[in-house]
């Protein structure tokens, strides 16, 4: 089997072939974040948090998707998409290192290691996870090479990761710990918590690689499916897989209650709904051809991971 950044894919020539694109991306992002840092100096003891939380193994898949939509629409990786995907990638850290704290999900481990307030203190976890989310808008500040473009991938991360993105679901999911809602309940918390992350990821590759407006619709509909059913397949995980397998603690959240795809709907139809909305997301890109195989295969490959 070949394996990279946590995630493990069944091995065959087609996949195999993924994984290595894959770590193509995931290392051309790692060499961008590693330049930025580089670039902001500040105290110390903040600069090894956030260094240690952006730190390998990551599975980049979000940035990794969104150099691929930039490919796509675009025809190439340009320096707008590297340096996008480098502050989706700050985000989306940020969000995993508040999510472990105590008065969140509470979680002492993240890819394999102690978390963030763990290897340092709650109080430095904190002020890692604010100093990445701000860098992420000052590096699209700074560093986009065109004013217009830069506007539009700030509001759309902005408008994503915030008040009725990203912190919308997580909000939910605090007030959703009882295990008992409904289907739509827990719906709307993963496709605000996870799925406007993939969408956001998908629409600022697209903006960058200077996609039409029909495009930019598209990828971000096939962003927010893929984005579901990454999160219904990480809630089954929780389920089946280990700490060793996961990199974090296994079995959470059945022990706090949580609203999960699994405890509303059981194991079957959380797979059933995950391989639906990874066809529908493949038969989207239907219009691009054979240059979103890529993305057709990373609709497939999240569903088969083990991490």
């Amino acid at each position: 089997m070949g394996e990279y950044g946590g995630v493990i894919w069944k091995s065959n020539m087609q996949e195999t072939s993924f994984g290595d694109q894959l770590a193509e991306k995931a290392g051309s992002v790692n060499c961008v974040l590693e330049r930025l840092l580089a670039r902001w100096g500040g105290n110390e003891e903040l600069e090894a948090a956030i260094r240690y939380t952006l730190k390998p193994p990551g599975k980049r898949v979000r940035s990794a998707m969104l150099l691929w939509c930039c490919e796509l629409v675009g025809g190439q990786v340009n320096h707008n998409a590297q340096i996008a995907a480098a502050a989706v990638e700050m985000v989306h850290t940020y969000s995993l290192v508040h999510d472990d704290l105590p008065a969140m999900d509470d979680d002492d481990y993240r890819r394999g290691r102690p978390s963030c307030h763990k290897a340092f203190d709650e109080a430095t976890a904190i002020l890692a996870g604010d100093a990445l989310l701000t860098l992420a808008f000052e590096v699209l500040a700074k560093e986009i090479d065109e004013a217009t473009v830069a506007v539009r991938l700030i509001r759309q991360l902005a408008k994503d990761a915030g008040r009725s993105g990203m912190i919308a679901g997580q909000m939910a999911d605090l007030r959703a710990q009882s295990g008992k809602g409904a289907e739509e309940l827990v719906e709307y918390i993963h496709t605000n918590k996870t799925a406007k992350m993939f969408r956001c990821a998908a629409a600022m590759g697209a903006i960058c690689g200077g996609a039409a407006e029909r495009e930019l619709e598209l990828l971000c509909q096939y962003g927010l499916k893929i984005g579901l059913g990454f999160q219904i397949a990480d809630d089954m995980l929780d389920v089946s897989g280990s700490s060793e397998e996961l990199g974090k603690t296994a079995g959470k959240d059945v022990r706090a209650a949580k609203c999960t795809y699994p405890s509303i709907v059981g194991m079957e139809r959380s797979r059933q709904l995950a391989e639906r909305l990874a066809d529908e997301a493949i038969a989207i890109l239907e219009v691009f051809g054979q240059k979103a195989d890529a993305l057709r295969q990373l609709a497939k490959a999240l569903l088969e991971r083990t991490r």
